[in-house]
């Protein structure tokens, strides 16, 4: 049976970086590969072509295009609901000082 397994991933284009994410379906247990990683790039409309196979980054292949992509392999993204949070805090009863 095939999961999903969501890809992050950062495209640097000079100083302007921006977070994306990917799918790639593997099978239970089963560990993306390199291959896999340029397949969810490519179908994410990214020309690429491998540029560090230690760090997973890639390079674009298109002429006049030059952005770098980083996969993130470990990144976690913030657990918190930050909006979700502040408007509960905006219920919350203030102290006053008597």
């Amino acid at each position: 049976m095939k999961k999903e397994h969501t890809v992050h991933f950062k495209v640097i284009r000079g100083t302007e970086t921006t977070l994306l994410t990917g799918l790639i379906y593997l099978e239970e247990n089963q560990q993306p590969t390199l291959q896999d990683f340029e397949q969810c790039l490519k179908q994410c409309g990214h020309d690429v072509h491998i540029e560090n196979k230690e760090q997973f980054i890639f390079r674009s292949n298109k002429p006049g295009e030059d952005y770098l992509i980083d996969v993130l392999e470990n990144y976690k993204p913030n657990a918190k609901d930050l909006p979700a949070e502040n408007l509960a805090k905006s219920f919350m009863k203030k102290d006053t000082f008597l």
